[in-house]
């Protein structure tokens, strides 16, 4: 039987654009538990470079790696930071109750 060649699947190879980033975020914020939503953060900053973000968030290199780590609980100003230097914003919106 021949060898089967793979490659490393990383969702941050895929993230290039806002609306990509956004639908990626959306989806994790209909069910994720917050561990996995901090997971998915940690993608999408991957995706822009941690160092480019440091610079552009105003958050450090080593504050993003822990605040977006597997033990990080980041504050809601650090993920504002981070996601303002992505180009995103946190919104508000009615729940549909039901």
């Amino acid at each position: 039987m021949p060898k089967i060649e793979t490659t490393k699947f990383d969702s941050a190879d895929y993230l290039n654009t806002a609306e990509a980033i956004a639908a990626y975020l959306d989806a994790y914020l209909e069910d994720a538990t917050p561990e996995e939503l901090r997971g998915a953060l940690a993608t999408v900053a991957r995706s822009h470079g941690i160092s480019d973000l440091a610079r552009r968030s105003g958050v450090s290199r080593p504050g993003i790696y822990k605040a977006l780590g597997e033990d990080g609980n980041p504050s809601f100003e650090t993920i504002r930071s981070i996601l303002g230097a992505m180009g995103l914003r946190l919104t508000i919106e009615p729940a549909e109750m039901g």
